[in-house]
């Protein structure tokens, strides 16, 4: 569908390369504790908290070297075994975490949201966890399809980055998730047209109007809702239901006077014999009370 993939991905590897220069993990060695900084590409990686004979560090600095070569499906399976052999451990959640951004950049998203989703469950507060949720949240999004087809990645995205806002809402990822699930519902919205069009051509009135009433209820801040709302006279003009095709004509006027879909509405009511007339007890008036419109797609 969409996607500055490339961009994004860009994006993500900055983030990781700062989280791995910048982070500090605690390793147990017998009775006391050190502190190791950890370089992504760093030629030797941090002792093995597990036993000096135990290759945790090989298998660390080999994924490390797989991500610098841009072999990501060989990079993710060095972590994948790192995190079975060492679980529960400090390196067993680094890798976790290596293993999501791996799969993510090789385009393996199927991997990508179980490791992240996994890393999200085991840490909660680790300072990584936005991280690992918003690469599950990408990943549902680079899979976004055309409107014509199943939404069900969009919908997937829009849950994922709610709950980054909603858990996470001081993150530096905050922000771009929020645009991320403006652009997933607007293709929700979408799809709803879509399928209410196709209603309002085979005359279909009633069908039509529940997924108008979608967008209108579900996605009032996408691109959509004007032609909701035009589309809303046209159906009920065709049920002769003509006191809520006022209401939605005067809503639509009140919101977007300037809209081309509001002179299309208006147009339709006068050759009736009618005009814009809110009933502001009608389910549209109560849903458009308060609204700021704030459409920016």
């Amino acid at each position: 569908m969409m996607a500055s993939s490339q961009a994004n991905s860009g994006r993500l590897a900055g983030r990781l390369t700062r989280l791995l220069a910048g982070a500090l993990i605690a390793l147990s060695v017998g009775a006391c504790e050190t502190i190791s900084s950890l370089n992504p590409f760093e030629d030797k990686g941090p002792k093995s908290d597990i036993g000096k004979d135990e290759p945790a560090e090989v298998l660390f600095n080999d994924g490390l070297a797989r991500l610098e070569a841009r072999d990501f499906g060989g990079a993710s399976k060095k972590f994948v075994e790192l995190d079975k052999q060492y679980p529960y451990s400090q390196w067993s959640r680094r890798a976790l975490l290596l293993s999501t951004f791996a799969s993510f950049e090789g385009g393996d998203y199927a991997d990508a949201i179980n490791h992240g989703r996994r890393y999200v469950q085991l840490y909660p507060a680790s300072p990584d966890t936005p991280y690992a949720q918003f690469l599950v949240g990408m990943s549902y999004f680079n899979q976004i399809t055309d409107i014509s087809r199943d939404q069900e990645r969009a919908e997937k995205t829009v849950q994922t980055m709610d709950d980054l806002v909603r858990k996470w809402p001081n993150s530096e990822y905050a922000r771009e998730a929020k645009d991320k699930m403006r652009v997933a519902q607007d293709q929700l919205a979408g799809k709803e047209m879509d399928v209410g069009r196709f209603y309002l051509q085979r005359r279909n009135w009633t069908g039509a109007i529940n997924r108008f009433r979608e967008v209108i209820v579900k996605y009032q801040t996408t691109r959509h809702v004007e032609e909701a709302l035009s589309r809303l006279v046209e159906a009920y003009m065709g049920l002769g239901i003509v006191n809520e095709a006022q209401t939605a004509a005067a809503v639509l006027g009140h919101n977007f006077s300037d809209s081309q879909w509001y002179k299309d509405a208006f147009a339709l009511l006068e050759s009736g014999g009618l005009k814009p007339r809110e009933d502001t007890g009608s389910w549209i008036s109560r849903t458009f009370r308060g609204f700021t419109r704030t459409v920016g797609l």
